[in-house]
């Protein structure tokens, strides 16, 4: 049987991190290995920082902080202490959709996990239905 190479931690998606696109794939991979076996040992490790790699003003950073701290909660666990570093909450508030009628709709459903770090998400953001 092959050994999967999904990224098993946040840490491991931030190593995996070449650009926006490659982080976006190993986030669904990580999050399909996190939903199979949730343990907050894969949230533990604080992941690097990707704020000069990306060069993305720090939300990738953030992000990867919102989904640790969105999955503690979710599953009941001890939220790791990195998510509350610094660096790990945007400066301006970016939304994942541009329109004005989307911004709004993120505005009330956006995980408060999100928010407080001033990201805007859908409420299934993290869905892997």
């Amino acid at each position: 049987m092959r050994k999967s190479t999904r990224p098993k931690t946040l840490a491991e998606v931030a190593a995996l991190a070449r650009d926006g696109d490659m982080l976006g794939f190993s986030i669904a991979e990580f999050l399909d290995e996190f939903y199979a076996e949730p343990l907050a040992e894969r949230l533990a490790e604080e992941p690097r920082s990707l704020t000069e790699l990306l060069t993305d003003e720090g939300l990738a950073d953030a992000y990867l902080a919102a989904i640790a701290d969105h999955l503690s909660r979710q599953y009941q666990m001890k939220r790791p202490p990195w998510v509350f570093g610094p660096g790990r909450v945007l400066a301006n508030p970016w939304f994942a959709m541009e329109s004005h009628g989307g911004r709004m709709c993120m505005l009330i459903e956006s995980p408060s996990a999100f928010r407080e770090r001033n990201i805007f998400v859908s409420a299934n953001a993290l869905s892997r239905a």
